[in-house]
């Protein structure tokens, strides 16, 4: 039966489209987390929705499980494989093309498999912006930020993944295409079934399209990196920033100086742009469609008032775009400088905006008596409440020992999120790694009503199995 199914599969594919040798097959079950290692009795990689829509009803008909993914750039297992080898591994990245650009409707229709950095290029070319961007945009592609309802540095201003997209193409777990590709802005028509396919993993269904909003062109943008006299103060400065005239604001990120530090020893790019240390700091960006070149002098202003006040104990405004890469970089690089710190235990987190003082100094401290000697480094996104509240190994610690400790400091810091009315998955989703988690914080009737919706989509349960739910 498997060579039986493995040959139509590479009629309907072509020979490019299917990867049935395991030394062929390895790099697509590393997740890049390094969490996950499943194995798969064959990785296929469609070029058209047809193709797509052909392969699963031949898996449907045989009963195999299908694993969707996207550019593997996940970090909660959603696109691996299990250990059992008998699951068909969907990669999309030949599904690559830019269906249609309009920049009257500001809309854009494309493949799933289309890198994220690409739809960004395009959108600039046609004098646009498509503001999603994270630091695995090089990668990610559109069908995976899409079931994973992805999140970023612009989400403050511009929303998640969610507000971005206005139709889907889906091939559903029996092969029959779903045609969403809706480009419009008002549609009263019944239940929204895009929304269900959004951030749900590949479980409902495998995203083959998209159509994606489109906003004006920033003509000016302000950057400026500020230390703050403490982590109060960073909410009463994004509250008189976000209150000046336009609200402006498209990114207000929080740095930690243990941060700072870890990403000026080891990013390259990266350094300290002020002579004391501080405690905390946050990236600030403004921008506007306007073309008038005011807006820095906007921030200064800002600045200068909030320096006066005491909201602020020193900035660098950018002067240049290369001074504004620089400051970027800062924030950027502490993710990649905490594996050079050794074991990182990670969690993407939210609270309610007005609750990230409370919720960092509560959670650094229940952490810090569990574990002395652990380094907490919270940051991200505070203007939309999400926290990345990354937990480095003690100096000097073993860290696949340290490693072990994961679960019991997820729990630490899920139990202070739940009890703050917060969440413990922001930006990215719940894949393997959150699934037992969720399943402990949710109400019973919200995860019998997401079994119903599984279940009335695939009752078979081979669409992505053992994710999510």
């Amino acid at each position: 039966m498997t060579n039986d199914l493995l040959a139509r599969i590479a009629a309907t594919v072509g020979p490019s489209g299917l990867v049935p040798d395991e030394p062929g097959i390895a790099p697509y079950l590393i997740e890049q987390s390094g969490l996950f290692h499943g194995r798969a009795l064959a990785v296929v990689r469609p070029a058209s929705t047809t193709e797509v829509a052909a392969v699963v009803a031949l898996c449907a008909e045989a009963g195999v499980a299908i694993i969707p993914q996207g550019g593997n750039t996940g970090l909660c297992g959603g696109a691996s494989p299990d250990e059992s080898g008998r699951q068909i591994l969907l990669n999309l990245s030949r599904h690559n093309r830019i269906r249609a650009l309009d920049p009257v409707n500001y809309t854009m229709t494309v493949d799933s498999g289309v890198v994220l950095q690409t739809v960004q290029e395009k959108a600039d070319d046609a004098d646009c912006l498509f503001p999603l961007t994270f630091g695995a945009e090089g990668s990610a592609q559109i069908g995976g930020v899409i079931s994973t309802n992805a999140g970023g540095a612009g989400v403050l201003h511009y929303g998640n993944t969610r507000d971005l997209v206005m139709g889907l193409e889906v091939v559903m777990p029996d092969g029959r295409i779903w045609d969403g590709l809706r480009v419009l802005r008002k549609n009263n028509t019944g239940y929204d079934l895009r929304h269900l396919f959004i951030g749900a993993e590949g479980t409902l269904g495998i995203v083959t399209g998209a159509v994606l909003k489109l906003f004006p062109k920033p003509r000016d943008v302000a950057t400026a990196f500020v230390a703050l006299p403490g982590l109060d103060a960073a909410l009463t400065l994004l509250s008189r920033a976000r209150a000046a005239p336009g609200d402006q604001v498209t990114t207000f990120e929080l740095v930690p100086r243990i941060g700072l530090e870890f990403a000026a020893r080891h990013a390259r790019g990266a350094s300290d742009p002020f002579d004391a240390s501080h405690d905390w700091y946050a990236l600030i960006e403004l921008s506007t469609a306007r073309g008038d070149g005011t807006l820095r002098d906007s921030l200064e202003s800002l600045l200068e008032s909030a320096l006066e006040e005491g909201l602020v104990a020193d900035a660098a405004i950018a002067t240049s775009v290369d001074q504004a890469r620089a400051l970027w970089r800062i924030r950027e690089g502490i993710p990649e400088a905490q594996k050079c710190e050794g074991g990182s235990i990670k969690h993407d987190v939210s609270v309610p905006t007005s609750s990230i003082p409370a919720f960092i100094r509560r959670a650094s401290r229940a952490v810090a008596e569990a574990m002395p000697g652990i380094r907490p480094v919270p940051f991200g996104h505070v203007g939309d409440g999400n926290i990345h509240f990354n937990l480095s190994q003690p100096v000097g610690a073993d860290k696949e020992a340290y490693l072990r400790e994961w679960g019991r400091m997820n729990r630490i810091v899920h139990d202070i999120v739940v009890e703050m009315n917060g969440s413990i998955s922001a930006e990215h989703g719940i894949g393997k790694l959150k699934r037992a988690e969720m399943a402990h914080y949710k109400e019973p009737l919200e995860l019998e009503l997401m079994r119903r919706i599984k279940d009335a989509f695939d009752p078979r349960g081979l669409m992505n199995p053992g994710k999510v739910l």
